[in-house]
């Protein structure tokens, strides 16, 4: 009998197949929720219809009909346009958020497994004292407390070295401003940008030959920094800095921060720091501790030994708990409504109030959220599958 023969006769049927089966369910998953779906569309027209209220999207067009705290809207601009403000409020929690929470995480991870006492009580006292109590008692502290109840009048603010501006209306920082020659100048930087990655490329290919140190990041940064240098220069300064200056109680120049947001967006911080801490501390105990005895036998000093045998094997097992973290903070910059910082739930709720039609509102703000949730997954499932190939 030939091998063919054999494999075809030896071959399970279809119904034990296990490739089989498993596109059958999935058919059949996928059957049931878009069943699930339409169900779910059906009742809602009908309900729609019983009720006589709106079944499109029209009201997007209407004006939203109010402010927004900081931010230079009018009232006659229409919702869509107020959800977009509120979307890129959101957009700006999560970008400074994401970044901040980590780092300090990653501190205050490393802290907690010191062998120093003291800087031991600190991480433990930190996580303890931030992960127990609601996030929701850190925002109204931050910004009650903190900022709102401390920072004084526009009359009275605090000016250190007459370079930012602080006052229960806003924080004034410097900022910078563009000229005419400015996207010349961004293309510029682009290319520049493109270099220090080629640059970074050919360093670690020198690396994997020779055994030299690849130091790429520098090499990189180096390329990006003379390009850009020269960018700056033939294009005549096309950024330049502003610097805040109060004239009675009005502020000119530099950017404004909400203290709304500012309080927001220091209590998610914090707070999320403090499990993202855990979340570190247990990768890195995960690691094997025969890794961090060969780096000591080698002599690495302690931040050699984290920076190069550590934390590179820690991150590929911290990596997917830290996504959930940051769906974490994205969903609780939806408390923001506290403090009344116009994120997308706030900008929501008054489109609700105004009488909008409440389905699809909710549709647009779970859509809306939706972009940033499935935008992190996808950035961490990357970096994931990256990790878990060099790991190979």
């Amino acid at each position: 009998m030939s091998a063919a023969s054999s494999s075809t006769s030896t071959r399970p049927p279809l119904w034990r197949d296990a490739k089989v089966l498993r596109w059958v369910g999935q058919v059949v998953v996928l059957a049931l929720v878009l069943a699930l779906l339409y169900w779910i569309y059906g009742n809602v027209q009908a309900n729609l219809r019983i009720t006589r209220l709106p079944r499109g999207f029209g009201f997007l067009d209407q004006p939203y009909g109010s402010d927004i705290r900081g931010n230079p809207f009018r009232p006659s601009q229409s919702v869509w346009d107020a959800f977009k403000v509120g979307y890129f409020n959101t957009l700006r929690v999560i970008a400074v958020g994401i970044p901040a929470c980590t780092i300090i995480g990653i501190f205050i991870g490393i802290a907690r497994l010191s062998e120093n006492a003291l800087v031991r009580a600190f991480g433990t006292v930190y996580v303890e004292t931030f992960r127990n109590i609601p996030v929701l008692v850190w925002i109204f502290l931050a910004y009650f407390v903190v900022l709102s109840g401390n920072l004084p009048q526009i009359n009275d603010a605090l000016e250190p070295f007459g370079i930012a501006v602080f006052s229960n209306r806003g924080i004034y920082l410097p900022w910078y401003e563009t000229g005419p020659n400015i996207t010349p100048f961004l293309i510029t930087a682009g290319l520049g940008l493109l270099v220090a990655v080629l640059v970074a490329a050919w360093r670690t290919r020198v690396n994997e030959r020779t055994g030299q140190p690849h130091r790429r990041v520098l090499w990189g940064l180096f390329t990006l920094l003379v390009v850009a240098g020269v960018g700056f220069v033939v294009f005549d300064s096309p950024l330049s800095g502003t610097v805040p200056a109060r004239e009675g109680r009005l502020v000119e120049g530099g950017i404004t921060v909400d203290i709304a947001y500012a309080g927001l967006t220091v209590a998610l911080v914090l707070y999320t720091a403090s499990h993202v801490a855990e979340i570190v501390r247990g990768a890195i105990q995960a690691v094997p501790k025969g890794q961090s005895e060969a780096a000591n036998a080698l002599a690495l000093t302690n931040f050699q030994r984290y920076r190069f045998v550590v934390l590179p094997q820690a991150f590929r097992i911290m990596i997917p708990p830290l996504a959930s973290q940051y769906l974490n903070i994205t969903k609780n910059s939806s408390l923001a409504v506290a403090v009344g910082y116009y994120e997308i739930t706030r900008v929501y709720s008054t489109v609700a109030n105004n009488a909008a039609p409440p389905v699809q509102a909710v549709v647009i703000l779970m859509g809306l959220y939706l972009t940033f949730s499935l935008g992190i997954s996808l950035v961490a499932n990357v970096i994931n599958r990256r990790l878990q190939l060099e790991s190979r």
